[in-house]
């Protein structure tokens, strides 16, 4: 009797690419999947080949309708359990509703931890995401949590193409300092951190108002950090800040690069010098710009399903932080 585990790889429709990419650094190949709507709407998911006493990884990046690609992984994770794979993990590099993690005000919900719980209900056994909105997302699941950090990949590439300047590490709010911090950390600890002040309406989303500069930004190049650039408003407003402030270049550095609505043209016509996101979520050429530099992801989620499929470490790639 043959007890050997067998790795299986499957893709949600919203960025198949992806899913063959992670492919490619793992040796499996997504299985094939029939997934089609019915007219009303309705999806359908069924797997080609047989995953009984497999461990199944789900990939779905959660880009625009992201309703539906929700549904289409959950529907996924689903149809494994009831064919009896042995273990579920989802792959969610964008984790969805992540910036519903707590209430405002009364009478919000907190939508995260609802995602969670429907992974859970739906049959996951394990879910996998990179930069969190707010770390304590995990808690929300009941199980396993393996959250990867782009951060490496991030500073490789400033320090490759700016490493010649003197750098300062600006958060574009409060929230964002412990971030700001392991950039620092990463850079040197002689790199110098500042934030930006800023308010922000809770009744209007995407809208917020930047006040001022605490740190030395004066004749230096900023590194301007988030986990994402939705509508670029933000992002844009802080840049702004900075520059009359003193600041000799600004670059963007984000984890995931959503770039609704009107955050292409916002982002180009910036004064920013550089903007730079990873492949979590799909980019049409026709929403690239000359500006925009996009770095795979697809090494290190591969690398974490690695070592998910082998029990080995992950929070090892990151040296134990989580």
């Amino acid at each position: 009797m043959s007890n050997s585990k067998s790795l299986m790889l499957f893709s949600g429709r919203a960025y198949p690419e992806l899913a063959d990419e992670i492919g490619g650094h793992l040796g499996v190949m997504p299985t094939p999947t029939a997934s089609y709507e019915f007219a009303n709407g309705e999806l359908f998911v069924r797997f080609e080949e047989s995953v009984r006493g497999c461990d199944a990884f789900v990939v779905q990046s959660h880009t625009a309708p992201i309703n539906t690609w929700l549904m289409e992984q959950l529907i996924m994770v689903d149809a494994l359990k009831r064919a009896s794979a042995k273990r579920i993990t989802v792959v969610a590099p964008f984790f969805p509703y992540a910036r519903q993690d707590k209430k405002h005000r009364g009478r919000e919900p907190i939508s995260a931890r609802l995602v969670a719980d429907m992974f859970k209900v739906a049959g996951a056994d394990r879910l996998m995401a990179v930069d969190l909105h707010t770390a304590q997302i995990q808690g929300f699941f009941d199980g396993p949590v393996d959250h990867l950090f782009a951060l490496d990949l991030l500073v490789g590439h400033v320090c490759e193409k700016w490493g010649d300047r003197d750098f300062t590490v600006v958060s574009p709010d409060s929230g964002r300092v412990r971030m700001a911090e392991r950039w620092t950390e990463k850079l040197g600890r002689s790199t110098p951190l500042a934030f930006i002040h800023k308010t922000r309406d809770q009744t209007r989303p995407n809208s917020s108002v930047a006040k001022e500069v605490v740190g030395n930004v004066e004749n230096r190049v900023c590194i301007l950090i988030d986990d994402m650039i939705d509508t670029g408003g933000t992002i844009v407003a802080a840049a702004e800040t900075l520059f009359a402030a003193g600041a000799a270049d600004v670059i963007v550095a984000a984890t995931h690069g959503v770039l609704s609505g009107p955050a292409v043209d916002r982002l180009k016509n910036s004064r920013v010098s550089e903007v730079i996101v990873t492949n979590t979520l799909p980019i049409e050429p026709e929403r690239h710009f000359d500006k925009l530099t996009v770095l795979s992801i697809a090494p290190l989620l591969g690398r974490a399903i690695k070592e998910v499929f082998e029990d080995g470490s992950v929070t090892s790639l990151f040296g134990g932080a989580s």
